[in-house]
């Protein structure tokens, strides 16, 4: 192990010099969201060239996750630490005093870029840094900044945004990345170089794929999905592209990505499982500001107070789970995580436009509380059968897929939130008729008159108000289904073998 060769106290400073790189990394991919209406007025941009501010660090940093891996053996993990994160702060202080959206689209572009490879080097350091009766507590840590830092983000975001300017959105990277490019300079070990040859077909394949669907994910949604020529173009582009790419895996000598780790039954089990945890972890950040400030009338600030105890969860899960690896059945832990998050999106159904603050803490504490037992023993176990040198470059598959499903899961639950308001306020308008006895019930406010231009148009308010209400919960019972079809997945994963009279250890029986 890495930490052995250190002084004591190494292991603990090279957990808070990568920790440090890694929250950096992982509150970018939420803390710009919320400041993105001022920044279109700053910029002089139109809503739907704003978007590609966000659009730019997705496609980004998808793409160059996967190649985590490579770099990594031909550079030496270190200098790649260290490159990656110099350029992600330099260019995060260049999108702070960007000037024109084109700037601003580039360096985002670059952030991506740099920042891609920072979560999975984090993971394979951490992994490598303890022994393996302590990678439960490791994962704890790492996971903390991953789970917590886009928790975080939009309350963050949106409390500097309102008090100092957007542009703090960015500058708040420069002592994060400073701090942690000092850390790991000074206690991060080398790795050894391997001269494995680059295979840039297979890798471009792979970036066309993974570009293309990042595209289309995130665009399909404001072109009207496949009535669009170019959503057609990227979809048909994205499906070629990977088929192609698995042909040319399965059958060059040193293909882009090594075939034999998906032999490893724990890590493509476990590949499934953070993709499915992935569309449940941003799907709902995504549909909680909207539903408290569209519908519910909350102010920015106070939707940031609301959401946060759902990051503290997440917090208190990792630290306790960290110290029950080992000691308890680690699939049991993500069984408990499931069903926990399963019963906080149950409440989430129930909710409607006078529950109070209380009731959504409530649920997004637990919901935090179980993505939290999610996670940690996830990340554990996916990797205990797996063979160290191979760890960075799974550590970026791993990435990938957990990005890849917060895609897929945004882009889905805004499609059937948009459907599903037009047919609600279809079904609910049907019913609004002078015809209708409840119509002529004192309760209904005058206001709302079927005699006048005002009161059509306030009775048509409520009435997409009720539609949306709904279409929010259909969605939150959405991703409680697809939380509880992960929970056969646990079948598939195999515990480490036990040393004899020590802790888990590797196993080592081919699948």
């Amino acid at each position: 192990m890495s930490g052995s060769t250190k002084a004591p106290a190494a292991p603990f400073l090279i957990t808070c010099s990568i920790m440090l790189a890694t929250i950096m990394q992982a509150l970018d991919t939420t803390i710009a969201n919320v400041a993105l209406p001022h920044m279109q007025g700053s910029l002089s941009a139109t809503q739907d060239q704003v978007a590609w501010v966000l659009t730019s660090y997705i496609v980004a940093a998808a793409i160059m996750t996967p190649p985590t891996g490579f770099l990594s053996a031909k550079l030496g993990r270190k200098r790649l630490f260290v490159w990656s994160v110099v350029g992600f702060t330099i260019a995060s202080m260049l999108c702070g005093i960007a000037g024109t959206l084109e700037q601003m689209v580039l360096f985002r572009l670059l952030q991506g870029v740099f920042g891609a490879a920072l979560v999975p080097l984090s993971q394979s350091v951490l992994l490598d840094t303890y022994p393996k009766e302590k990678h439960g507590a490791a994962m704890a840590m790492w996971g903390v900044g991953v789970m917590v830092g886009p928790i975080l983000g939009p309350t963050l975001g949106g409390w500097l945004t309102e008090y100092y300017n957007w542009r703090w959105v960015f500058f708040i990277n420069l002592p994060f990345g400073i701090l942690a490019l000092m850390g790991i300079l000074a206690f991060v070990p080398e790795t050894e170089k391997d001269n494995k040859p680059i295979d840039f077909f297979g890798f471009a394949l792979l970036g066309l794929a993974i570009g293309s669907l990042q595209m289309m994910l995130d665009r399909g949604e404001l072109l009207d999905w496949f009535s669009s020529t170019e959503i057609v173009v990227e979809a048909v582009l994205a499906g070629l592209a990977f088929y192609m790419f698995v042909v040319h895996m399965l059958t060059h000598p040193h293909p882009f990505i090594t075939p034999r780790l998906f032999k490893d039954r724990n890590l493509v089990t476990g590949l499934c499982f953070i993709f499915l945890v992935g569309i449940v972890l941003l799907a709902t950040m995504a549909l909680l500001p909207p539903f408290l400030q569209n519908l519910k009338g909350y102010p920015v600030i106070t939707v940031g107070f609301v959401l946060a105890p759902r990051g503290i969860g997440t917090m208190i899960a990792m630290m306790l789970v960290g110290r029950m690896v080992g000691k308890v059945d680690t699939r049991l832990l993500i069984l408990g995580g499931l069903l926990a998050t399963a019963y906080s999106l149950w409440q989430m159904v129930g909710f409607n436009l006078d529950t109070d603050q209380y009731s959504i803490v409530e649920s997004g504490v637990i919901q935090g509380l179980g993505l939290g037992f999610i996670f940690v023993p996830l990340s554990t176990i996916t990797f205990s059968t797996l063979e160290p040198k191979l760890r960075t470059e799974a550590a970026g598959l791993f990435s990938l897929l957990r990005n890849i499903g917060s895609s897929i899961g945004i882009s889905v639950v805004t499609a059937m939130l948009s459907e599903n308001t037009q047919i609600n306020h279809a079904d609910i308008a049907q019913h609004v008729s002078p015809y209708n006895p409840m119509m002529q019930d004192g309760w209904i406010p005058q206001a709302w008159s079927l005699e006048t231009a005002r009161g059509l148009a306030l009775l048509n308010g409520e009435v997409t108000r009720q539609a949306a209400t709904i279409a929010y919960l259909n969605d939150f019972q959405f991703m409680m289904w697809v939380t509880l079809a992960a929970v056969p997945l646990l079948i598939f994963l195999r515990r480490p073998a036990r040393s004899a009279g020590g802790p888990p250890a590797a196993a080592v029986v081919a699948d």
